[in-house]
């Protein structure tokens, strides 16, 4: 991970932990052996073994974000407390796998900083926000906020052009018209 997201990481980490007394966990490892060519039944069996071993002797409650770069594969990992409280689905469908996933000019070692940061601060803020607290440290959503900002400005554009051709083709129907009829 890049110096400044592992700062960041660990300003957050801290923060939980002082205020809403939750260990919280980055796993990120190159190759965790698996190879993803295997069966699929045989790569998630063999994938739970690793989960569990990542998680043994922790201290609950916790959270780990865990990712296998050449294997492809995030994932979070949770105390049974924390399993109405962090939506695992919607932090990693909404902030870590799209800049993994992402085909830009950003390095892979790049993008999995980005991701990793952005999983662990939703996970805290999540956490905080189901605690009515605020983390000083906290990135916020301005990713989220933008991506949506980005995509309704790009819908009514397209909207719009689709109405001012559809005016322009009637239009020229209408003067088409005109001009057969000879007015």
């Amino acid at each position: 991970m890049d110096q400044r997201a592992q700062d960041k990481v660990f300003e957050i980490g801290n923060e939980v932990k002082s205020k809403l007394h939750v260990n919280l966990y980055i796993h990120i490892v190159e190759n965790n052996g698996i190879n993803p060519k295997e069966e699929r039944s045989l790569r998630k069996s063999l994938m739970k073994i690793k989960e569990n071993e990542i998680i043994e002797g922790l201290e609950k409650p916790y959270a780990v974000l865990t990712v296998a770069i050449d294997q492809m594969y995030t994932n979070i990992l949770m105390s049974e407390d924390l399993e109405s409280i962090l939506d695992k689905d919607d932090i990693l469908n909404n902030y870590v796998i799209p800049l993994l996933a992402s085909k830009d000019k950003n390095t892979l070692f790049a993008k999995t900083s980005a991701a990793v940061l952005n999983g662990y601060a939703q996970m805290g803020d999540s956490i905080a926000k189901s605690r009515d607290i605020k983390l000083e440290s906290s990135i916020g959503n301005e990713g989220k906020t933008a991506g949506t900002i980005w995509r309704v400005f790009m819908y009514t554009l397209v909207v719009v052009g689709v109405v001012l051709y559809v005016i322009i083709i009637l239009r020229e129907k209408k003067y088409t018209k005109r001009s057969k009829d000879g007015k």
